[in-house]
């Protein structure tokens, strides 16, 4: 659970939807206004408290050895927080009510394959645990471990050459230089 909320100047793992996504909508440019530190994103509801919250006592509840929590990569204007990890796996925790069966969605999925390339692990669990009524009013009740759930993600290297690094490089580029990125100047530079 890293601490800063600021997330200006850097592209995270979490942003990877954004990066390979539509870049003409409303959507984009705040996010890009984030990016270059003119927004800020104060977005925090009773379930991201909650997820954050638990997420320690969730990895704690995996009982893996050798175990790290909270590694941070910085790869020049990629910035990629890790759950928890050992030296071969990632475990990326994701809360969600109980009640509603968890899917691994498409901005999951592109999130843990940026926290594959940029960590070099190319091993990945998410690691979906249920939160009933109680976990969101109390946060220091015990991790039910019937409630986990593992999800393996297997690495996607085409999605990340062709997909995300040209794209990630160009936004690098219009980042430190404080400019907006336009569509059309990716597919030129891609010819």
């Amino acid at each position: 659970m890293i601490q800063s909320q600021d997330r200006s100047e850097y592209i995270g793992a979490s942003d990877t939807s954004m990066v390979v996504g539509n870049w003409n909508t409303k959507t984009f440019e705040r996010w890009w206004l984030e990016k270059i530190g003119i927004y800020k994103n104060n977005l925090s509801n009773e379930a991201i408290k909650a997820g954050n919250n638990y997420e320690h006592k969730i990895l704690d509840a995996l009982e893996i050895e050798d175990l790290q929590k909270d590694n941070q990569i910085i790869i020049d204007r990629l910035r990629v927080n890790l759950d928890g990890n050992t030296d071969t796996c990632i475990y990326e925790v994701k809360t969600h009510k109980n009640e509603k069966e968890f899917k691994v969605s498409k901005q999951y999925w592109r999130q843990a394959q940026i926290e594959m390339y940029a960590s070099g692990i190319k091993k990945l669990y998410i690691v979906a645990y249920g939160l009933v009524e109680k976990d969101y009013i109390n946060y220091f009740n015990s991790i039910d471990k019937s409630r986990i759930e593992m999800f393996e993600i297997k690495y996607d290297e085409k999605f990340i050459q062709e997909e995300y690094i040209p794209r990630l490089k160009y936004l690098t580029k219009c980042l430190k230089e404080g400019r907006y990125p336009r569509m059309e100047e990716i597919y030129e530079l891609q010819m």
